[in-house]
């Protein structure tokens, strides 16, 4: 007596829907980074201050000429920084670069938080000029934006810096590439987006 026998149906070749599927994700993935915006964040300097201190450091010493002085601007840049993406932004730390009208460069990190208090008691008058400040570690939501005050230090007089032939204000983001934007001179405000680095300024209204 023959064994019974049971109709197998036909294996459905599953290499063309596997292909078909990668087709279609690498099209989204396309499609995705064609039309979505790059950018990660738009800058804006809205209001800059500065603050010459010139100190005279006396000795007790009964040499002649024994005293000396020392010359700091304060540069306190009003910030604003508007996430463009669709992930929050952290904020990491703000350096700053001064190239002197000679063609050095001289680069300073902001002023940290706990430090403001001595420096607003020494210099009273700088207080006067500050505003909240705008704080490392910061996060952006999403499509919102931040501002605060960057107060930056540099070992010059205010006639150098008048002279400068250029400062730029250096923003690290966690997780994101950094972004520069000029500082202007007081009075005026400097914009930037992060595909076109800003090196012009206009009057503020």
């Amino acid at each position: 007596m023959p064994e019974p026998t049971f109709a197998q149906p036909d294996r459905r070749n599953l290499l063309a829907p596997v292909l078909i599927a990668f087709v279609v994700l690498g099209i989204v993935i396309a499609l995705l980074l064609r039309y979505t915006p790059h950018k990660t964040a738009d800058l804006a300097i809205t209001h800059t201050a500065v603050y010459p201190a010139h100190t005279v450091f006396t000795s007790d010493s009964i040499l002649v000429n024994r005293d000396r002085d020392q010359d700091d601007l304060y540069v306190l840049a009003t910030l604003r920084v508007e996430d463009r993406l669709n992930l929050p932004l952290f904020l990491k730390d703000f350096t700053a670069t001064l190239t002197t009208a000679d063609g050095e460069q001289l680069t300073t990190n902001a002023v940290e938080k706990t430090d403001l208090s001595n420096l607003y008691s020494t210099f009273p008058a700088l207080k006067k000029l500050a505003s909240d400040p705008l704080l490392r570690e910061t996060l952006i939501n999403p499509h919102q934006s931040a501002e605060g005050m960057v107060l930056l230090h540099f070992p010059v007089t205010q006639a150098a810096w008048d002279a400068r032939r250029s400062a730029t204000l250096n923003i690290d983001f966690y997780h994101q590439g950094p972004l520069t934007i000029t500082i202007p001179n007081a009075g005026k405000h400097s914009v930037a987006t992060s595909d076109q680095p800003s090196d012009n300024s206009s009057d503020t209204q």
